[in-house]
C-alpha cells in the first residue's frame, strides 16, 4: 500500500485512518493477518502508536486480537453477518418512520447532495468513496429522526460491517442497483410516504445480504 495521504496531528490517528481504510477498501479482506512490523515499517511509525489504533479498531469491531498470533480483521459468520443485519432492520425502520415525520425542505435537499456523492463515486468505480458517500447517505437519513441514542446504535451495527461492504460494491451491478435504491427512498420521503420508505430499504439491504451470501461460506 502506497499512503499519500497527509498525517493527522498525531502517529496513532494517521495509522489508525490508514488502517480502517485499508480494511473499509477491501485492500486488507476479512481473515487477514496484521503484520505489525511490516505496517510500522510501511506507514513510519513506532509498535506504540500502532498498539494503541488496532485497539481502537478492536472496539469498533474492525479487527480482532487472537492469542499468540496477532491481530487479524474482524471475519464474521454468515450467521453472524445475517444477526447484524436483521438487528439493523428493526432498528432502521423506527429511525426511518421517525425521519419521514419529521424531514424538512433541507433535509430532503441535503440528501440529495449526500446521494449525489454516492453516485459520482459509483460513475468513478471508487470503492472506498462509494463506501463512505453511502454511510454519510444512510447516516443524514437516520439522523433525521431525532433520536441520537438510535443512530448511535446503527453506527455500532454499521462498523460491523464495513469490511465486507466493499465486497458488494466491486461489482457494476450492486453499484447501480444502490443507486436506484437510494434514488426510491427519496421519492418515498418527498412522498411522505413512510411504508414505502422502509419497503425499499428493506430491500435494499436484502440486496446486500444474498450477494454476500454468494461469497461467504454457510456456518457448519
Amino acid at each position: 500500500m502506497t499512503v499519500q495521504h497527509r498525517r493527522p496531528p498525531t502517529a496513532q490517528q494517521f495509522v489508525l485512518d490508514e488502517l480502517r481504510r485499508a480494511i473499509t477498501s477491501g485492500r486488507l479482506r476479512p481473515g487477514a493477518p496484521i503484520r505489525q512490523d511490516v505496517v510500522a515499517e510501511e506507514f513510519g511509525v513506532s509498535r506504540v502508536p500502532l498498539r494503541e489504533a488496532l485497539k481502537t479498531l478492536q472496539g469498533e469491531g474492525l479487527v480482532t486480537y487472537r492469542a499468540h498470533r496477532g491481530y487479524y480483521v474482524e471475519e464474521l459468520s454468515l450467521d453472524d453477518l445475517r444477526e447484524v443485519y436483521r438487528i439493523r432492520t428493526l432498528l432502521e425502520e423506527e429511525a426511518v418512520r421517525r425521519a419521514a415525520a419529521r424531514v424538512t425542505a433541507a433535509d430532503l435537499a441535503a440528501l440529495d447532495r449526500a446521494e449525489d456523492e454516492v453516485e459520482r463515486a459509483a460513475q468513478a468505480g471508487d470503492v472506498l468513496a462509494m463506501a463512505a458517500a453511502n454511510r454519510a447517505f444512510h447516516m443524514a437519513l437516520y439522523e433525521c429522526a431525532g433520536m441520537p441514542r438510535l443512530v448511535r446504535l446503527i453506527r455500532t451495527l454499521w462498523d460491523a460491517t464495513d469490511a465486507y461492504r466493499s465486497i458488494y460494491y466491486g461489482e457494476n451491478v450492486n453499484r447501480e442497483r444502490v443507486i436506484g435504491e437510494h434514488r426510491a427512498a427519496l421519492a418515498a420521503l418527498r412522498a411522505g410516504d413512510a411504508d414505502e420508505a422502509v419497503r425499499v430499504l428493506d430491500v435494499h439491504r436484502a440486496h446486500a445480504v444474498t450477494a454476500l451470501e454468494r461469497l461467504m461460506p454457510e456456518p457448519a
